[in-house]
């Protein structure tokens, strides 16, 4: 068996008997559209109350680690890399992206006191029911039929962010579709350069194990998170020569067993 397949291997394995995942899973089916559609009623009633953004952002993660529980998937990082995370600021946060269950890893593993968010497509907001969330949850609106005003508009928002929080980049633009990291894309390479915050790389792994594309009903098992250190962008360098540092620096880790 090679180093990758012992890997694989222990991620899917089981972190719950079958007992207690079908007892979990039930309790998913029967009490999760209640406990979910609260956490997504929410910023209609609550969103112009003082303090609703810390507390939202809690409630949010609350429910990505109860999720994930009851879909008995652990999340491992080390107490260092936590530790790292939580005191990390003036950075952005560029992550692969292996499956949809890396959000929800993400939004798990992530210290209360440090913020992030994510960009979303302009045609998002329009409908008012997600545009009162995204609000709330401090989503940045990113108009994708044109690059540069994306660029513009990211730029912007990361300035007015802040120190402790993050706008979270996928660089490869999508889930990968191989064993490795696909191409990345120039964006936040772009942004850190635009802003001056240096970039925080964060590997995950094994989430598409659990998660296969195409697959709706994810496994039990075990999804690791590497923190890196930061990532300062050289100006005296071409912005594809830093991407391939970048990529290099991630898949390194990647390819550790």
């Amino acid at each position: 068996m090679t180093q990758r397949s012992a890997s694989r291997e222990a991620a899917t394995a089981a972190i719950d008997p079958l007992p207690a995942r079908l007892l979990k899973r039930t309790a998913l089916v029967v009490l999760g559209p209640v406990y979910f559609g609260f956490i997504a009623f929410v910023p209609l009633l609550c969103a112009r109350r003082r303090g609703f953004a810390g507390w939202y952002w809690r409630l949010v993660k609350r429910a990505c680690s109860w999720l994930l529980w009851l879909l008995s998937i652990r999340a491992d990082m080390s107490a260092a890399d936590r530790q790292a995370l939580g005191d990390d600021t003036d950075s952005l946060i560029v992550i692969n992206h292996r499956s949809h269950l890396d959000g929800f890893v993400l939004m798990d593993v992530v210290p209360d006191q440090k913020w992030f968010t994510f960009a979303a497509k302009k045609e998002l907001f329009e409908a008012p029911f997600l545009r009162t969330g995204f609000n709330g949850a401090g989503l940045v609106e990113i108009d994708r039929k044109s690059g540069k005003l994306a660029l513009e508009t990211l730029s912007a928002a990361v300035r007015t962010m802040p120190a402790r929080r993050s706008v979270v980049l996928f660089p490869e633009g999508t889930r990968a579709r191989t064993d490795t990291l696909g191409p990345f894309k120039a964006g936040a390479v772009l942004v850190a350069r635009e802003t001056g915050r240096a970039i925080r790389p964060i590997v995950i792994r094994d989430s598409d194990q659990l998660l296969p594309r195409g697959k709706f009903v994810p496994r039990s098992g075990t999804i690791r998170v590497d923190v890196l250190p930061p990532f300062v962008c050289d100006p005296t360098v071409s912005v594809d020569e830093d991407l391939d540092r970048l990529r290099a620096a991630m898949l390194a880790v990647f390819d550790t067993p």
